[in-house]
């Protein structure tokens, strides 16, 4: 099958021609991947399904339930449900082993290895802890998850043996007191990992959500490469895999909308400064130590229409910052450096 584009034609062209090429190839939409034909093309393939849950007792079990029920009984998609509980103070054990998952707990997976702690270190340890030959993800604070946002995953991987990690995607709604903003979720995305996958590694500009806690990939990549054990996993496996495999081997699925409890500033300024952390670490190891020179596009997506009517609009806008010399040196010799782009452009901010 072909997968499905959804975003504006119109509005690709100043992409890269890798990057655009890759939105066509290898974007699709977690309908066009029916669990008919998943199931006839898994074969003798194993699936597992990592959720980890740090008090997440108010969501896990519907989630265990409903991939029970519709992806394991009415459709045998799944082999293996595994919940790592990472070190929890609430009842989020009980419910998923109530719910019907098998319960493992972060510190006891490879317990000879000195602990640590974060989602990542519970990421980690639920693909130690399972044996599927495909690895997928599922943040366990999902409302609302629908089979969908499983079956989506594994299309590609079950489908086209060239393709090895898929991400998914969504429109993330930010709910507040006054009103509702149906993509304002995502604000460490915006704020801190598209700038800086645009930057460094622009291979990766055309990935909707870089942060989504929804993948799934196969085994020999996922125990191939580290787990950030914190909150940059997700950056860092993007990053890492793309430099094992290339941007081909990488997909995206839309999964439509996703809901779940939203953090405050002081929350959002930790991630931040983790994902900061992880990809300065990722440009030390594949960038041999220098700082490399930084890309000066950005690529964003904008969501238009409603519904499935709805497609992605591509904005890409100019980064580059010039700098004004000294005034000291413009006054003492009449001129300065005035060679960096973008100095002629007035009343632009």
């Amino acid at each position: 099958m072909v997968p499905t584009c959804r975003f504006e034609p119109s509005t690709l062209r100043e992409l890269s021609p890798e990057v655009r090429g890759w939105l066509g190839a290898r974007s699709s939409l977690a309908n066009d991947w029916p669990i008919e034909e998943l199931l006839a093309a898994k074969g003798s393939t194993t699936v597992s399904l990592v959720l980890p849950a740090r008090n997440e007792a108010a969501t896990v079990g519907i989630i265990v339930a409903m991939v029970r029920e519709f992806l394991m009984r009415r459709h045998p998609l799944v082999d293996e449900l595994v919940v790592v509980d990472s070190c929890s103070t609430d009842g989020t054990a009980r419910v998923a082993a109530e719910a019907g998952a098998r319960v493992v707990h972060q510190e006891e997976v490879l317990a000879h290895l000195p602990p640590l702690a974060g989602k990542g270190e519970a990421l980690w340890k639920g693909l130690a802890a399972t044996s599927g030959d495909v690895v997928a993800f599922l943040d366990a604070d999902v409302v609302g998850c629908p089979p969908e946002f499983v079956s989506g995953l594994l299309g590609p991987l079950l489908v086209d043996r060239e393709v090895g990690f898929v991400k998914g995607f969504y429109r993330r709604p930010l709910v507040g007191e006054a009103h509702t903003d149906p993509d304002g979720g995502g604000r460490v995305t915006e704020l801190v990992a598209r700038p800086l996958l645009n930057m460094y590694w622009p291979g990766l500009a055309g990935f909707v959500q870089p942060l989504a806690g929804e993948y799934a990939g196969r085994r020999e990549l996922l125990e191939g490469v580290p787990f950030a054990t914190r909150y940059g996993v997700e950056v860092g496996l993007l990053i890492d895999l793309l430099e094992l495999v290339g941007l081909d081997s990488l997909a995206q699925v839309d999964l439509g909308h996703r809901r779940h409890r939203h953090q405050g500033n002081e929350a959002l300024a930790h991630m931040s400064a983790q994902i900061m952390m992880t990809v300065f670490a990722r440009l030390e190891r594949h960038r041999g130590g220098a700082m490399p020179k930084a890309a000066t596009r950005l690529a964003q997506f904008r969501h238009s229409g409603t519904g499935e009517a709805g497609v992605r609009e591509v904005v890409v806008t100019e980064t580059a910052v010039p700098e004004r010399p000294p005034l000291a040196s413009v006054r003492r010799t009449g001129v300065g450096d005035f060679a960096l782009a973008g100095l002629g452009r007035r009343c632009e901010y």
